[in-house]
Protein backbone atom coordinates (compact mmCIF):
# COMPACT_ATOMS: atom_id res chain seq x y z
CA UNK A 1 0.00 0.00 0.00
CA UNK A 2 2.92 2.32 1.04
CA UNK A 3 4.62 1.86 -2.94
CA UNK A 4 1.23 2.75 -4.42
CA UNK A 5 0.71 5.97 -2.72
CA UNK A 6 4.58 7.11 -3.27
CA UNK A 7 3.85 6.15 -7.43
CA UNK A 8 0.82 8.89 -7.10
CA UNK A 9 3.27 11.35 -5.54
CA UNK A 10 4.83 14.39 -7.56
CA UNK A 11 7.78 15.62 -7.39
CA UNK A 12 7.74 19.64 -7.74
CA UNK A 13 10.66 21.90 -8.02
CA UNK A 14 11.00 25.32 -7.91
CA UNK A 15 13.91 27.28 -8.54
CA UNK A 16 14.78 30.56 -6.68
CA UNK A 17 14.03 32.61 -9.69
CA UNK A 18 10.56 31.90 -10.07
CA UNK A 19 10.03 31.16 -5.95
CA UNK A 20 10.49 35.36 -6.11
CA UNK A 21 7.18 35.85 -8.11
CA UNK A 22 5.77 38.55 -10.35
CA UNK A 23 3.71 41.08 -8.90
CA UNK A 24 0.08 41.41 -10.99
CA UNK A 25 -2.20 43.66 -10.14
CA UNK A 26 -4.37 42.81 -13.62
CA UNK A 27 -5.70 39.64 -15.08
CA UNK A 28 -7.02 39.67 -18.43
CA UNK A 29 -8.81 35.99 -19.46
CA UNK A 30 -9.32 35.20 -22.66
CA UNK A 31 -10.28 31.66 -24.51
CA UNK A 32 -11.17 30.23 -27.67
CA UNK A 33 -12.32 26.47 -27.60
CA UNK A 34 -9.63 24.31 -26.89
CA UNK A 35 -7.88 27.07 -24.04
CA UNK A 36 -7.96 29.57 -21.49
CA UNK A 37 -5.50 32.57 -22.00
CA UNK A 38 -4.02 34.37 -18.55
CA UNK A 39 -2.38 37.31 -19.26
CA UNK A 40 -0.87 39.10 -15.90
CA UNK A 41 -0.25 42.83 -16.32
CA UNK A 42 1.59 44.99 -13.05
CA UNK A 43 -0.44 48.67 -14.21
CA UNK A 44 1.81 51.49 -12.41
CA UNK A 45 -0.44 54.61 -11.29
CA UNK A 46 -0.18 57.66 -13.85
CA UNK A 47 1.50 55.06 -16.44
CA UNK A 48 -0.48 55.17 -19.70
CA UNK A 49 1.05 51.62 -20.81
CA UNK A 50 1.58 48.75 -18.89
CA UNK A 51 3.20 45.61 -20.20
CA UNK A 52 1.93 41.71 -19.74
CA UNK A 53 4.84 40.22 -17.31
CA UNK A 54 3.29 36.56 -17.48
CA UNK A 55 0.92 34.64 -19.60
CA UNK A 56 -0.46 31.03 -18.46
CA UNK A 57 -2.30 29.15 -21.13
CA UNK A 58 -4.16 25.70 -19.82
CA UNK A 59 -6.88 23.36 -21.17
CA UNK A 60 -11.00 24.26 -20.46
CA UNK A 61 -10.97 21.07 -17.23
CA UNK A 62 -7.85 23.10 -15.94
CA UNK A 63 -9.14 26.39 -16.47
CA UNK A 64 -12.38 25.13 -14.14
CA UNK A 65 -9.65 22.91 -11.78
CA UNK A 66 -8.17 26.39 -11.07
CA UNK A 67 -11.61 28.15 -10.74
CA UNK A 68 -12.44 25.36 -7.63
CA UNK A 69 -9.41 25.64 -5.92
CA UNK A 70 -9.29 29.73 -5.94
CA UNK A 71 -12.90 29.96 -4.46
CA UNK A 72 -12.15 26.82 -2.10
CA UNK A 73 -8.64 29.07 -0.68
CA UNK A 74 -10.79 32.39 -0.62
CA UNK A 75 -13.47 30.67 1.50
CA UNK A 76 -10.97 29.48 3.20
CA UNK A 77 -9.14 33.05 3.65
CA UNK A 78 -12.03 34.82 4.55
CA UNK A 79 -13.23 32.27 7.00
CA UNK A 80 -9.56 33.35 9.36
CA UNK A 81 -9.28 36.52 7.93
CA UNK A 82 -12.64 38.36 7.46
CA UNK A 83 -14.65 39.03 4.26
CA UNK A 84 -12.63 40.23 1.41
CA UNK A 85 -14.01 43.57 0.33
CA UNK A 86 -14.00 44.53 -3.79
CA UNK A 87 -14.92 47.73 -5.07
CA UNK A 88 -17.34 47.29 -7.82
CA UNK A 89 -16.23 50.50 -10.07
CA UNK A 90 -14.57 50.34 -12.97
CA UNK A 91 -11.46 48.58 -12.99
CA UNK A 92 -9.82 51.09 -15.91
CA UNK A 93 -7.96 53.23 -16.28
CA UNK A 94 -6.75 52.79 -12.37
CA UNK A 95 -4.85 55.93 -11.51
CA UNK A 96 -4.79 54.44 -7.82
CA UNK A 97 -6.24 57.86 -6.79
CA UNK A 98 -3.33 59.90 -7.11
CA UNK A 99 -1.53 62.18 -9.51
CA UNK A 100 -0.27 61.60 -12.91
CA UNK A 101 3.14 60.44 -12.81
CA UNK A 102 6.05 63.39 -14.32
CA UNK A 103 9.50 62.78 -15.07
Amino acid sequence: MADDKNQNQLNIELSEEIADGIYSNLAIITHSNSEFVFDFIKVMPGMPKARVKSRILMTPQHAKRLMQALKDNIIKFEAAHGSIKVDNGPVLPMNFGGPPAQA
